[in-house]
């Protein structure tokens, strides 16, 4: 096993866009990598008013910030999204999309072109009630948290339904809210438990392996933890929440690193100050690094830090891995996702 992973930050990707089209994200909530640096980010938009439907969709960029397109909108039909949730990619590159609110995986080519859908509401084998991470497994079948029947279910690509496992609770296997979850090439499913603020693994057929976590603001503790994902040597990365930050931990569960967020200005912002002479001019003027006056001891201080400084995270929803060592948090407060390398 390789030394415990160390990361500089690289570059932003993202800004503030509306729902009309072209480069910025709008309450991004996830990403999925694709090939040769592609991106797909899901952004779930900021109200379900019938004006607001667009900013629901997908923007298609790269990692190194060139605009591709988007598809998707709001609303409840094929091809719709209301409240997506996670986003992830098969084999052959096909896109996945859970919905919180229309209790569905939504599945589109990677041009954007609607293929299928699946799911209703219920508590029965096969039914959702707020899906939310989702995940391929190494035989190539959808792993799905399904957040207020605090469970684990999986299905093949064209949803049948292949089993789960979890029940309501607070101890060793069970779940309360559960949100993100990954799978390791070995089939382990790690699953981030929302409410009862830790992670906990399990095997490929749900048995209960570990729980790692607590709730707090120290190393190894967590405040509603979201998105995460699994390296090859078993580090175990969490976009922690409610404490505005990302963790990461060794495979037996012990505190490794914390990341805050280190983020400039990306190249599509600096086209829009180009553009906009005296909004960059009042930015020059601001105090970039405010502190806050909340006591640092308080579980808030991290909150209101983070809402203050610009470079730090604020709202990480996921972190994902790719294989060329890079990390991508993705921050749906202020609409970007900041681009980590790993180093040698």
């Amino acid at each position: 096993m390789r030394p415990a992973p160390s990361y500089q930050y690289s570059h932003t990707v993202g800004f503030f866009g509306g729902g009309e089209g072209g480069r910025g994200f709008n309450n991004p909530v996830d990403v999925a990598l694709g090939r040769d640096g592609v991106l797909y980010v899901v952004n779930r938009g900021d109200t379900d008013t019938a004006a607001r439907l667009l900013a629901k969709h997908v923007t298609v960029c790269t990692v190194d910030e060139e605009y591709i397109g988007k598809f998707g909108t709001g609303g409840s039909g094929d091809g719709h999204l209301m409240w997506p949730a996670a986003i992830a990619l098969d084999r052959d590159e096909n896109v996945y999309i859970s919905d919180e609110a229309l209790q569905r995986v939504s599945v589109f080519s990677k041009s954007g072109q609607f293929l299928a859908r699946w799911g209703r509401k219920g508590t029965g084998p096969g039914e959702f009630d707020r899906p939310a991470g989702i995940a391929f497994d190494p035989e190539g079948n959808l792993v799905v948290v399904d957040g207020l029947n605090s469970r684990v279910q999986r299905y093949t690509p064209e949803g049948g339904y292949l089993g789960g496992w979890g029940r309501p609770g607070d101890g060793d296997g069970e779940l309360d809210m559960p949100w993100g979850v990954a799978v390791t090439a070995g089939g382990e499913v790690y699953v981030a438990d929302w409410r009862n603020d830790r992670i906990q693994k399990f095997d490929a057929g749900g048995r209960h392996l570990a729980t790692w976590g607590c709730t707090g603001v120290g190393d190894g503790q967590f405040r509603r933890p979201a998105g995460m994902a699994v390296d090859e040597d078993g580090y175990v990365y969490v976009a922690d929440w409610g404490n505005e930050r990302v963790q990461v931990l060794g495979p037996d569960g012990g505190f490794v690193a914390r990341f805050r967020g280190e983020s400039g200005l990306n190249r599509w912002a600096r086209d829009y100050f180009v553009a906009n002479q005296d909004e960059l001019e009042e930015r020059r003027k601001a105090d970039m690094e405010p502190e806050p006056d909340t006591d640092p001891s308080s579980p808030e201080y991290f909150r209101e830090q983070s809402a203050s400084v610009e470079k730090l995270f604020w709202g990480p929803t996921s972190v994902k891995l790719d294989g060329a060592g890079r990390m991508f948090v993705v921050e749906s407060a202020r609409y970007r996702i900041q681009v980590y390398q790993r180093q040698a």
